[in-house]
């Protein structure tokens, strides 16, 4: 069997797509984080280890949806003393509201292989609309025969829409935690066999 992978798929004005079908996210090569001022000074990356993910890709990419859920609870920032405050009340709740959600509302696609997507994500019991700007990365046959699209996503949203308002100011001003929070995606999905 040859090494090289071979692009399966189709092509829709002249960009390669996904076959029509459903996608389960690869959790192993999946990333949901997020980016989030702190002290005014630097950005906090973190990211949740535990996902899990429907892409339905339809013919018409306007009929595709996304269905993710997220454990609040795997929440990783590389220091444990902060990824534990971020799961209890002055942040997430995580005892709580164990788990977030994203239900896509609607697929509009803005240019060849980008979308956006527009949805539900529930975070705290809070439903707020987010729309995440989608790009194609890739569509391929793995070595094993598996059908995989790769895509990344990003938006922003204000923490304190879902809730999340811990407000610790510093003394010259300005917040501990800005409320800005850039989320990051890069997401691995497998066509169901």
């Amino acid at each position: 069997m040859s090494e090289q992978a071979v692009v399966t798929g189709r092509v829709v004005d002249g960009v390669t797509l996904p076959a029509v079908g459903t996608y389960d996210l690869d959790v192993a090569h999946t990333h949901v984080g997020f980016v989030v001022r702190h002290m005014a000074v630097s950005k906090v990356r973190g990211r949740f280890a535990g996902v899990d993910g429907v892409v339905e890709i339809g013919d018409d990419l306007a009929h595709s949806s996304v269905r993710v859920t997220i454990d609040a609870d795997s929440i990783d920032t590389r220091d444990e003393n902060r990824d534990a405050h971020l799961r209890s009340n002055d942040f997430f709740d995580t005892a709580t509201h164990p788990t977030w959600t994203y239900a896509s509302t609607a697929v509009r696609p803005t240019g060849p292989g980008a979308a956006a997507v527009d949805g539900d994500l529930t975070i705290r019991g809070i439903t707020r609309p987010v729309t995440l700007a989608v790009t194609l990365e890739g569509v391929v046959q793995d070595p094993y025969g598996n059908h995989r699209v790769g895509f990344s996503a990003t938006a922003e949203i204000d923490r304190q829409d879902f809730g999340v308002s811990f407000g610790g100011v510093m003394e010259a001003g300005g917040l501990v935690v800005a409320n800005t929070v850039k989320i990051e995606i890069e997401a691995e999905a497998v066509l169901r066999q």
